[in-house]
């Protein structure tokens, strides 16, 4: 029997009906008429002897459905009650045929569903990955813009040096001032000019080379040279009456009591140079405190100690303000000055977007115009070779902290006065320690820094193994190690430490710090001491890593987690609990880095940081650890340093008041006369 044991005779009913000349007019057919009126149709046979007659004249049930054969002779019996019985059996089974039709449409449904369902994944998918190809081609384009940007800025910088005499001579005279000139046997027995046989004892510097090829004595080769740099003044007149001060004068402008914003003012007679022109961090960045003080006469020179911008961030705006002003720096920090130049303005002109967003107006501190204007205006300065400034005489020494950074020595008749700049003694990956010369020594005035003044650094090679040792702890647990580091010099001595070490291991750099890594490879890449960023397991970072990389090393900006890639690995990384975040170096009060050690230790479910107006709130279920390696002498270290300079007095400046006040009794018991971090004047 079928499901609804009515149909055949219903359909044979349909077909009476539809022979009476009323129903000509309808389209369908029985089966359609008994779908639309199957309830009509029941309630007439129910009631019709007549169609009763004749709807078992038109019924034809094959033999093999007797089933139904005899259901329909039930339906159609002369006794009602039979009739009635076979009603009720009738609606039953359709309404068991009905509910049965309905749990096949919904499991038709439900299989049409899933499909769909399946469907819209595979599109959600597809639209995803379109998305994240689209986020990695727009992060791989700014990434080409900026090394573009960066690389036109370079560019213009050289032609327009190249265009300068002076330029060209100071970089000339830094070369030939450089390492003695080595000749291989092979090469000399070559060359039919070659220079007489020599013992390596005996063999001539660079500049006797030159010299000689030009005819020359060296010291009149030195004397042309500097000639152009600084031309000499013309010989005074009777009539003219001398009266200017001929003794040293220094004035600290900024980064006195303060870490930020590097600035001193040395005077000897009418010359005035500056040690420094940084910028103090913050949002916005601003120029040293009293650089105004400066600015009220005619500055002649900036000796540059190094390229961090705490300490050369302003001199940009400053070469714009003093349109004659010389900017004096080793080769290296020449070479490194100009990207970090860039960067801040950057920096600069993203929060001037921002502000604008917000209906404040602000101005950069100078335009990316300024850093061609101030790159052609450098003159390379060679360790341990005097340049005149007017009145003053300065030299540069190594410093240590990062490659190209100094100390200076600057005098005035008998007068001198040593700035160390940021200094260390001990040998790291990418530079050696400081070297004091003799014409430092026994110096009217020792202006050294005091950055870690009240610290006791460990053993640099017992910190080294346990950044080492965390590392490969976290990697053999299948984790990611995300290292925040300043773009210049910590970044390119961590992955030195991580090529070194951890050979196995491999290792990304991200962000500003791999264009500088790179910087760092073509500055060294003629000298005596190469460096090697890349290679081997230590690569640059590509815009997919940040999802595909997920187990090794990450070395990204910025140092302080205040933006940069580094939040970006952190929004990745900080959830994962095999994973971990070490910060490397000083980490200011306020900066998100210095945020993230403090919620660490209170065990805070969360971090928040603004990365340039976005704010992102980062579950923390990694690792967070300081890991220094901090590139300043500690307060053994500075001692060591004052002990050998042997000042007459000694001034303390970039770093916190409350430390200097307690080194400086450290000092006097070691009998060494300081001086307050204000205006000195030699006696």
């Amino acid at each position: 029997m079928t499901a609804d044991p009515l149909s055949p005779l219903l359909r044979a009913t349909a077909e009476v009906i539809l022979t009476r000349p009323a129903m000509a007019g309808y389209g369908g057919g029985a089966e359609a008429f008994v779908a639309d009126h199957r309830s009509m149709l029941f309630d007439m046979l129910t009631e019709s002897t007549e169609l009763r007659q004749l709807s078992r004249e038109r019924l034809r049930i094959p033999r093999s459905r007797q089933a139904e054969r005899d259901f329909a002779e039930l339906f159609l019996h002369s006794d009602s009650a039979v009739r009635a019985a076979a009603a009720r059996i009738a609606e039953s089974a359709a309404r068991r045929s009905s509910d049965t039709a309905a749990d096949r449409r919904l499991h038709r449904l439900n299989d049409k569903n899933k499909q769909l369902q399946e469907k819209l994944r595979t599109a959600t998918g597809r639209h995803d990955n379109a998305l994240a190809d689209a986020e990695k081609h727009r992060e791989a384009a700014r990434e080409a813009v900026e090394r573009a940007d960066r690389l036109d800025v370079e560019l213009s910088a050289m032609r327009r040096r190249l265009r300068d005499v002076k330029s060209m001579a100071s970089a000339l005279l830094a070369l030939l001032q450089e390492e003695p000139l080595e000749i291989e046997g092979d090469a000399r027995s070559r060359d039919p000019h070659r220079l007489p046989e020599v013992s390596a004892e005996s063999r001539p510097s660079p500049l006797e080379v030159a010299a000689q090829a030009a005819g020359i004595n060296p010291e009149s080769f030195v004397s042309a040279l500097q000639a152009l740099i600084e031309p000499p003044k013309p010989p005074l007149t009777a009539t003219v009456v001398v009266s200017q001060e001929r003794d040293l004068r220094v004035a600290p402008l900024g980064g006195g009591t303060k870490i930020g914003g590097s600035c001193l003012l040395i005077e000897a007679g009418d010359t005035r140079i500056l040690v420094d022109a940084g910028l103090v961090p913050g949002d916005p960045s601003e120029p040293p405190p009293e650089i105004e003080r400066a600015l009220d006469g005619p500055i002649h020179a900036v000796v540059v100690t190094h390229a961090h911008n705490d300490h050369c961030g302003y001199v940009p705006a400053l070469a714009g303000r003093s349109p004659n002003l010389r900017i004096i720096a080793t080769p290296e920090t020449t070479q490194l000055m100009p990207a970090m130049w860039l960067d801040s303005v950057k920096i600069m002109n993203q929060r001037q977007r921002l502000a604008s967003d917000w209906g404040v107006e602000t101005e950069p501190l100078y335009p990316r115009e300024a850093i061609a204007r101030a790159t052609q205006r450098c003159e390379e300065l060679a360790f341990g070779v005097p340049r005149r400034v007017g009145d003053l005489t300065v030299e540069l020494f190594p410093a240590g902290h990062i490659l190209g950074a100094a100390g200076v020595v600057v005098r005035a008749g008998e007068s001198r006065v040593v700035v160390t700049g940021d200094i260390s003694g001990f040998r790291q990956e990418s530079v050696d320690g400081y070297s004091i010369p003799d014409s430092a020594r026994y110096a009217d005035l020792l202006i050294m820094e005091s950055t870690c003044c009240t610290e006791d650094h460990r053993d640099r090679d017992g910190m080294v193994g346990d950044l080492v040792r965390a590392v490969e702890g976290v990697y053999a647990e299948g984790g990611r190690v995300l290292i925040p580091a300043f773009a210049l010099g910590r970044a390119q001595e961590l992955a030195l430490i991580m090529r070194g070490h951890l050979p196995h291991i491999p290792v990304l750099v991200d962000g500003m710090a791999a264009d500088i890594s790179r910087s760092f490879e073509t500055v060294t890449a003629d000298g005596p001491r190469r460096l090697s960023i890349f290679g081997d397991n230590v690569s640059r970072a590509r815009p997919g890593d940040l999802d595909e990389f997920t187990r090794g090393v990450v070395i990204s900006t910025s140092g302080m987690l205040s933006g940069g890639p580094a939040v970006r690995w952190a929004a990745r990384i900080l959830p994962d609990p095999k994973s971990a975040l070490f910060l490397s170096g000083y980490q200011d009060e306020e900066s998100p880095g210095k945020r993230l050690l403090t919620s660490a230790r209170d065990s805070a479910p969360h971090l928040v940081i603004d990365d340039m107006g976005e704010e992102k709130k980062i579950p923390i279920k990694a690792r967070v650890d300081l890991m220094r390696l901090s590139a300043h002498a500690d307060k053994r270290g500075l001692l060591e340093i004052a002990d050998e300079v042997s000042a007459r007095e000694v001034m303390l400046v970039h770093g916190m008041a409350k430390r200097q006040l307690g080194f400086r009794e450290v000092l006097r018991v070691r009998r060494h006369t300081t001086t307050d971090t204000r205006a000195w004047r030699a006696t």
